[in-house]
């Protein structure tokens, strides 16, 4: 029998890796395409062929034009910062913001813990991209605003998760014998409640980050996060989606594909290393 438990384990942690460096590379390779998009495209993001709108992928222009006569191929490569960039930066805010609420709400309790549980209540009473909405119409579309729109709505799930991680860390006898020998609240809860109540933020995390670049392209394509002539795969979809009509497919298909293939890279991350994470469990 345990000669099965660990065959079973090795199985799972190879599958794990697998999903983990499948995922990686996916969004290593999107990553490098929009930090080098300069070197790939001869065209700017915004820049405009006075003598080609609505051109079909060719030569000069490998993905075509748009309805503006901006290079698609740029844009697709250029969006990759602004769609990366503000997915990740949401999600780590999200994840302090929420990971530090959890965290003295489950550690001091009581009231505390009522309150702040409370709050976290009111934000996930509604559906999150139904609140990304109201949020993101009440601040408006900056860069910086959209980076709080995505953390105001993940960091309520982190808050609740590390919440309910601290519950059982604080009842561990480590942490019992750390306030015996008369360790502060906050070194005991940096270091020893926090770093055992991570684990299943960082499963979250990479998922959350897929989720995050679906938002934000519905909200640029709703009008409500980035708005052209700035490069988003969102924006993009929402300006070429009346040229798939009649035929007109590259304008709107590519960044659609690109965003599916981030969300992919980032779910089997995510998955990986959730696999992982239950084979060592066992």
């Amino acid at each position: 029998m345990s000669e099965t438990v660990v065959v079973g384990t090795a199985r799972a942690g190879r599958f794990a890796t697998v999903l983990i460096v499948t995922g990686s590379v996916i969004l290593a390779v999107v990553a490098l395409a929009a930090v080098f998009a300069p070197l790939l495209t001869g065209w700017g993001p915004t820049e405009i062929d006075p003598l080609g709108t609505l051109v079909p992928p060719g030569p000069g222009h490998p993905l075509g034009t748009d309805a503006n006569g901006m290079d698609v191929w740029s844009r697709l490569l250029h969006a990759g910062r602004l769609d990366l960039g503000i997915a990740v930066a949401g999600v780590a805010v999200a994840v302090v913001a929420g990971t530090a609420l959890g965290l003295v709400a489950g550690y001091l309790g009581g009231w505390v813990d009522d309150v702040l549980m409370r709050v976290v209540d009111v934000f996930q009473a509604f559906p999150t991209f139904i609140l990304a909405l109201a949020v993101a119409a009440l601040v408006g579309n900056g860069t910086g605003n959209l980076i709080a729109v995505i953390a105001a709505v993940n960091a309520p799930a982190y808050a609740r998760l590390v919440r309910a991680e601290v519950r059982t860390v604080r009842e561990s006898s480590f942490v019992a014998a750390s306030v015996t020998s008369g360790a502060s609240t906050f070194g005991v809860l940096w270091r020893h409640v926090l770093p055992n109540s991570l684990t299943p933020v960082r499963v979250i995390a990479p998922l959350n980050a897929g989720w995050a670049m679906l938002t934000l392209a519905g909200l640029s394509f709703l009008g409500l996060g980035v708005t052209v002539p700035a490069a988003e795969w969102g924006a993009m979809i929402s300006l070429g989606s009346p040229d798939v009509v009649a035929g007109r497919w590259w304008t709107s298909v590519p960044p659609g594909l690109v965003l599916l293939i981030c969300v992919l890279g980032f779910s089997l991350l995510g998955e990986g290393l959730q696999e992982r994470a239950e084979a060592k469990r066992r």
